[in-house]
């Protein structure tokens, strides 16, 4: 099992998923203007903390 990633928007984090489907789902945001990008699901969890 890899490492899972979570896809960060407007301080919202997604459930953790696979690399390439976290890709897909940042690529998605881009043709809405969205800023959205991941990170690993590690790295989320230290976000949080520090957004929150």
């Amino acid at each position: 099992m890899g490492e899972k990633f979570v896809v960060v928007v407007d301080e919202e984090f997604s459930d953790p998923m696979p690399k390439k489907e976290a890709i897909k789902k940042v690529k998605s945001y881009d043709d809405k203007t969205v800023n959205a990008y991941m990170v690993s699901e590690k790295e989320a969890k230290n976000l949080k903390t520090i957004i929150r």
